[in-house]
């Protein structure tokens, strides 16, 4: 079979999938983009708001590290209540209703200032991203007849993420005030987080949506007994450990990149945080670029050979970070090559999360995609937390350049479960001639 077969086209209750038109699927993908990049730039603003809550709250760092576990743990204890009830309340109404809470929750930064409010945003943000991703996964294979679509859409719908993450990066660096360490001007980048969510409800509102082919005739328990049966399945449980370790190490460095670069490199704090959009826009980059390559080889060499150049780069990096020192008058032209080298891992660790995914998923019936994502999103949600969480141990224990230094061992454990996932999976699509 080819790598273009179909994928299944039967609904949940077995009726056949009829994709959208050209110009509605467009619109639909363009309203999945927009709302995936608003929630980019919240999500991974979370190594920002530790960097200044650190400076503008005085709050110490493993008491800042928290908020990394407000944001994931919601997402994680979400994730699994979500696939019970979203065929029913509908992909749409669950994208809007993400969008709604966030846009409350941003509106409490500026108003409050205080760090409870950063804990309640990140957790309202991790409440309405379990809802919006689990959405955005079913709604692809919605939008997708073929293994190659479905991993070429989600391969950009991800792309795009790091795209809003990078921008993300820009936006809260424009409201950093460097000379003033107790500014809290960085708050007001919340009204235009606020006004983005509004606009884009506006779009989905507008966004033509056919979801005959998810509407379930079962009870609203059925996804939920579905899910242990998942879970039972060995190259299931393989796919959600490397789902884990995948995002332990995206957020390990991510969240913590900010402040590695002031701490570490002895960065400004507006240029720590600029800093840190290199590693985004690798992970762009190489999210984007993904699509060409898995077009022409098997996905398993070029994943295996990224996570031997993340490797290389971290032994290669990790020494020119310890040896620098302050430079008050330091610019992008004087800036240490660690600066660079280190968030170039993002090119070679971006192509490996949406592969899998899409490798896995594209290989399940539609009427399973709810609970395989709820489970996915929930694995990855509690990697990142206990990515970030232990980072930020290792930095107060050993120090920042240690600390990234150990993420060889999650990075080999990983390689390990992609080759596993690898044998057990199917070669072509259950189901298909």
């Amino acid at each position: 079979m080819s790598v273009d077969a179909p994928v299944l086209n039967a609904g949940a209750c077995g009726k056949p999938h009829r994709p959208l038109g050209k110009g509605s699927a467009l619109a639909v993908k363009l309203s999945l983009i927009l709302t995936y990049a608003n929630f980019a730039i919240l999500l991974n603003s979370v190594g920002t708001v530790i960097l200044e809550v650190i400076r503008t709250f005085g709050i110490a760092a493993t008491d800042a590290a928290i908020l990394e576990a407000f944001k994931d743990l919601s997402i994680a204890v979400v994730s699994f209540a979500v696939a019970s009830f979203l065929p029913r309340l509908g992909y749409r109404r669950a994208l809007i209703l993400g969008l709604a809470f966030v846009a409350i929750a941003c509106a409490g930064m500026p108003l409050f200032h205080a760090f409870w409010a950063a804990k309640l945003l990140f957790a309202v943000v991790g409440v309405s991203f379990a809802l919006v991703k689990t959405a955005t996964y079913s709604t692809i294979g919605l939008l997708t007849n073929t293994r190659r679509e479905h991993a070429s859409l989600t391969n950009i719908i991800e792309g795009m993420f790091m795209v809003g993450v990078l921008g993300g990066y820009w936006l809260f660096a424009a409201f950093i005030d460097a000379a003033d360490a107790h500014s809290l001007g960085w708050l007001d980048v919340y009204w235009i987080l606020l006004i983005s969510c509004v606009i884009n409800i506006a779009l989905l509102l507008v966004s033509p949506f056919d979801e005959s082919a998810i509407r379930q005739d079962a009870g609203p328990l059925a996804e939920l007994k579905l899910m242990p049966s998942l879970m039972l399945r060995l190259p299931m449980l393989i796919f959600f450990l490397a789902t884990f370790l995948y995002v332990f190490i995206e957020q390990g460095i991510g969240s913590w990149l900010p402040t590695f670069n002031a701490q570490v490199l002895h960065l400004p704090a507006a240029m720590s945080v600029q800093a840190a959009s290199v590693y985004a826009a690798g992970l762009a980059i190489g999210r984007l670029g993904a699509g060409a390559l898995m077009r022409r080889m098997s996905w398993f060499p070029i994943l295996a050979a990224c996570i031997g150049l993340m490797a290389v780069l971290i032994v290669i990096a990790i020494p020119l970070a310890s040896g620098t020192r302050p430079d008050p008058n330091v610019s992008w032209l004087t800036a240490p090559l660690a600066c660079f080298t280190v968030p170039a891992i993002g090119l070679f660790l971006a192509p490996i999360y949406p592969t899998i995914n899409s490798v896995v998923l594209s290989s399940l019936p539609r009427s399973h995609h709810a609970a395989a994502a709820g489970l996915m999103i929930a694995f990855a949600a509690l990697g990142g937390t206990t990515g970030s969480l232990i980072t930020g141990r290792l930095f107060a224990l050993v120090g920042g350049a240690a600390a990234f230094h150990l993420s060889l061992v999650p990075m080999a454990a990983l390689g390990v479960c992609l080759f596993q996932l690898y044998k057990r999976l199917p070669r072509t699509i259950p189901g298909q001639a």
